[in-house]
């Protein structure tokens, strides 16, 4: 069985546009890149319901990047307190 082309984001990006403008059949893109048709149907389809995202306001990413900035605090006075506590005891040494 053949392996799969693993093409860059931005030529899949780049067949999924040719798809959508209609100039050509996805048979004929699909000739182009020496893909299979429903490849080419794959990448618009996910063009398709993926696009919403790209006009998205970030909110949940700021916010999952906020909570790591908190979490990564945390871990960091966690450290200094697990030294100083094996420091109070004797076993830094």
């Amino acid at each position: 069985m053949k392996k799969a082309k693993s093409l860059p984001p931005q030529v899949k990006f780049q067949i999924a546009l040719e798809v959508l403008k209609g100039e050509k059949s996805a048979v004929e893109i699909a000739r182009a890149y020496g893909l299979h048709p429903n490849t080419v149907y794959k990448y618009r389809d996910e063009l398709l319901s993926k696009g919403a995202s790209l006009f998205s306001d970030d909110a949940q990413e700021k916010e999952y990047e906020r909570r790591i900035r908190e979490l990564e605090q945390l871990i960091g006075k966690k450290e200094v307190e697990i030294a100083l506590l094996k420091n109070f005891l004797g076993q830094g040494r």
